[in-house]
């Protein structure tokens, strides 16, 4: 048996992708809510509803932009030394009419909006700030309908290091809202109905480290419904990261957006994800592919793949598509983080389109053409050319040329599931860990149960202290093995040890 799990889109620099299918209303604004349904998102509650005011005065020594001078900010930003402080009065800004007009920080310079100030694109420039300039802040500046193309963004266009973006409000633009670098700061901000994200966190060429996402509103992104227009790109949703190593994401609320809510994908590594709220997503909560060493905890994450589980399993699908979904990730001890596994504990999953998934596709290592981050290599073999026959057959490469779903610890979470929420009867009820049956290419030393065997008893993936409320079934080694929960215990899968399940408390 082959499965064929989702394909998707690698930056716009990498690849160029396919065609689609997604279910979403992409014309329905999402409308900014006092507050998340848990008291656990507090500090980032009404971000977009009600975002703090900037300065009603210019600071000492700042340089003014008028509002009724169209260009008034990019002109005085080319004429002003670095290091300087420009005040946005209150009022919508415009850039002059060009599509490639847009505004070209200095090293250091800090924007500060006033109460009511906008930057406006008036769909037609594409990007707002761009450069390579280092240290940036915007601060207090709602920046609304530009129209980046597909995969680039409008805010740090070109991905310079060192920003700091703050009570900003960044919605209603084509592309991303937001490009990131290293040492970018994005606190407290309101991402919000965006063509495809609300921050793409890619950079081309130079390493993005050490990444803080703390405090946002992340709601109703992928307006552009690019799962629809390109089928199976996975280019959507409310941030997606790639090769980003060292992120904190902390304390947002992410929301109602129109597909995953965060996406770490290809190469990431040293991921904490903690103390957010995830809710309401049509795709996952949170996906982790092709990734490493990941503490991911204490998050409310509820409701979420609905949307997406649905139409997959109204087509037959028996695969486990989850809220939750590692996709050849797992811990790494040869690859340098604060962790050397992937850790999921202390959070509390709620009504859910099913759990958690651990999922290895037999067929995806470098090198084969079944691996969708085309032209991408493992942390531990750059080389991809050195992978092939016969040297992948054997050790070292048969290990390092393939990423790995392994150490995996998913310990002390909360599962609850009320059917009669969801509006399910089958296929939104499951946790599962599991591979396909190895195929392609025809020089593959991974064919066969091979992989399926590796991930579901070798690779050290492990569930145990959890608690479960509701009747929730259990996947191992292939889409067909369905299992019980003492099934699940027993010989020889040997999972969650130490975990209670009440199959009725759940509705």
């Amino acid at each position: 048996m082959r499965f064929k799990w989702r394909r998707r889109a690698l930056p716009v620099a990498a690849l160029a992708v396919l065609a689609t299918g997604c279910v979403s209303t992409p014309d329905a604004p999402s409308e900014p809510t006092a507050a998340p349904s848990t008291s656990g998102a507090r500090s980032v509650a009404g971000v977009c509803a009600k975002p703090a005011a900037g300065p009603a005065k210019a600071p000492a020594g700042a340089v003014t932009v008028d509002p009724a001078k169209t260009g008034d900010l990019a002109a005085k930003t080319k004429s002003s030394p670095p290091d300087t402080t420009f005040w946005l009065k209150p009022g919508t800004h415009r850039l002059e009419a060009d599509r490639y007009a847009q505004v070209i920080p200095k090293k250091g310079d800090r924007y500060l909006g006033a109460p009511g100030a906008v930057l406006d694109g008036h769909k037609t420039n594409q990007y707002a700030f761009g450069g390579t300039a280092r240290d940036v802040t915007i601060r207090h500046l709602t920046v609304q309908n530009f129209v980046a193309p597909h995969d680039e963004g409008v805010v740090n266009h070109d991905s310079a290091d060192g920003w700091v973006i703050e009570h900003a409000t960044i919605q209603r633009n084509s592309g991303a809202g937001l490009m990131a670098g290293a040492r970018q700061r994005v606190r407290a901000n309101c991402l919000r109905d965006n063509g495809q994200y609300g921050m793409n966190a890619y950079k081309s060429g130079d390493p993005l480290k050490d990444l803080v996402v703390e405090g946002n509103e992340i709601t109703g992104n992928n307006t552009g419904d690019w799962e629809r227009r390109r089928e199976g790109c996975g280019c959507t949703g409310g941030i997606k990261f790639w090769a980003v190593d060292g992120a904190d994401i902390r304390g947002n609320w992410v929301h109602d957006n129109r597909g995953a809510g965060l996406w770490a994908d290809t190469n990431n590594n040293d991921f904490r994800i903690e103390d957010n709220v995830l809710e309401d997503n049509d795709g996952a909560a949170l996906m982790y592919e092709t990734s490493y060493n990941a503490v991911i905890r204490k998050n409310t994450i509820r409701r979420n793949n609905w949307v997406e589980g649905r139409k997959y399993a109204e087509r037959g699908d028996s695969f486990p598509f989850a809220t939750v979904y590692l996709s050849e990730s797992g811990g790494e001890p040869r690859v340098r983080a604060r962790t050397d596994k992937i850790e999921i504990y202390g959070n509390v999953l709620e009504n859910n389109w099913s759990g958690i998934t651990l999922w290895e596709n037999a067929d995806r290592f470098c090198n084969s053409p079944a691996n969708t981050s085309s032209g991408d290599c493992t942390l531990l073999m750059r080389d991809t050319d050195r992978c092939k026959r016969p040297a992948i057959a054997s050790a070292p490469l048969y290990g390092d040329c393939r990423w790995k779903t392994q150490r995996v610890d998913i310990h002390d979470n909360r599962f609850t599931l009320d059917k009669s929420v969801v509006e399910c009867t089958a296929k939104c009820d499951r946790m599962a860990v599991l591979s396909n049956y190895g195929t392609y290419p025809k020089w593959s030393p991974y064919k066969g149960e091979k992989v399926a065997e590796a991930i579901t008893r070798r690779q050290h993936n492990r569930w145990h202290d959890n608690v479960y409320v509701g009747p929730w079934q259990f996947v191992a080694h292939d889409p067909s093995r369905v299992l019980d929960f003492g099934q699940w215990q027993g010989t020889p899968y040997q999972q969650d040890t130490g975990s209670t399940l009440d199959p009725q408390a759940g509705g």
